[in-house]
């Protein structure tokens, strides 16, 4: 490892040349623009990536140019907009005409118009949608994931330990990664492990329950191994104080159970 390691500095002197930064700095470039209210960095990223855009049938671009579109009309320059919409939705592909029809409407509306329809163009969350149209855009040109490593490996672990039981407020288990937040936030839309074959855990020690270790029942239905009920009752003359509800029994009053 080491011999490997000394010969991957050899061929890259300069850690930067193992990661693509130029590709980061230029999204980020284009990111903040769009955040400013500036589309030209993405209009020329557009450009410089047209060929593969199209191939991806990506609508960045036209969007683009109708939010400039809108921001014209909203500054109150509609002959300005007109010779824009002319230049750049002349040729606009048909998905795109009834869109184009809409936005032309708002030539005779203004910005504060309560008609739902044409007040959703003229909204400040389209600068949002287009730089997450951005971010899909890109990962998709470049073949990045959405997620990070580490967001994708924590969610296949949480996946593989989720059952129905986790999460639910009288059934809660520290111990249990899936019950724990911020992990729980992050299970929560992840399916349910599929196990072929189950084992029951003692909540109390966190042991297998089987046959060297059998589920026993308190009179109010809670189960617990009856290995960790023994060394409660031996150090209790006897009484089980139950950790869920904080009732006492006896020992004695604990059945086996026979699961099926």
């Amino acid at each position: 490892m080491a011999n490997m390691m000394v010969k991957i500095a050899a061929l890259y002197p300069n850690p930067l040349d193992l990661v693509d930064v130029e590709l980061f700095l230029v999204a980020q470039k284009v990111e903040s623009g769009l955040r400013n209210h500036d589309t030209q960095p993405c209009l020329s990223w557009c450009h410089e990536n047209r060929s593969k855009l199209k191939k991806l049938k990506s609508s960045l671009e036209f969007r683009t140019h109708l939010q400039n579109f809108i921001e014209l009309v909203r500054g109150e320059k509609r002959m300005e907009a007109i010779r824009y919409a002319r230049k750049h939705f002349s040729n606009v592909e048909e998905a795109h005409v009834k869109e184009v029809q809409v936005a032309m409407t708002l030539l005779a509306f203004q910005p504060g118009t309560s008609c739902k329809k044409y007040e959703k163009l003229f909204s400040e969350s389209r600068w949002s949608d287009l730089i997450k149209l951005f971010h899909q855009e890109n990962y998709s040109l470049h073949q990045l994931n959405g997620q990070s490593m580490l967001s994708v490996t924590l969610q296949a672990g949480l996946s593989s330990l989720k059952t129905p039981h986790c999460g639910k407020s009288d059934q809660v288990d520290l111990r249990c990664p899936v019950c724990t937040e911020p992990l729980g936030e992050l299970a929560r839309p992840l399916p349910y492990s599929h196990c072929a074959q189950s084992h029951l855990i003692c909540t109390l020690s966190g042991k297998v329950m089987d046959d060297n270790n059998p589920p026993m029942a308190l009179p109010n239905g809670y189960v617990y191994g009856e290995n960790a009920l023994r060394v409660l009752a031996t150090e209790n003359n006897g009484s089980v104080i139950c950790p869920k509800t904080n009732e006492t029994f006896q020992f004695s009053e604990a059945k086996k159970v026979f699961i099926m």
